[in-house]
């Protein structure tokens, strides 16, 4: 089985790293997509940093925009890797841009 955790903002790093630290623990096949929706690439790397988690296989690098702009891009980006991955299961967290980009991603494209 594979894992793929998306996740953009840095309150989402924070509850997923115990997720990533027990993929890491059962050395599970997983991997981390960052959409870079909080875009501070400094402020992240201390986060990944201090809660001694790995590098983001993907980083989509977002940035600012509208709703619509952020959303979109997102979208098509993680449709793109997840097509490439073909995870068998998707994990995001909260209430942003990027869960709902990873969810309707991840909706037509998990185990396919």
């Amino acid at each position: 089985m594979k894992l793929s955790i998306i996740f953009g903002t840095r309150p989402e790093i924070i509850k997923m790293a115990p997720v990533i630290r027990e993929c890491e623990k059962q050395d599970l096949d997983y991997f981390i997509l960052h959409t870079g929706q909080h875009y501070s690439y400094n402020l992240d790397k201390i986060f990944f940093e201090e809660l001694e988690l790995p590098e983001a296989k993907y980083n989509l690098d977002v940035g600012s925009g509208t709703h619509a702009e952020e959303t979109g891009k997102m979208l098509i980006d993680i449709e793109k890797v997840l097509k490439e991955e073909k995870p068998n299961v998707v994990l995001v967290e909260g209430d942003t841009n990027t869960v709902l980009a990873g969810a309707l991603a991840a909706s037509g494209e998990t185990g396919n």
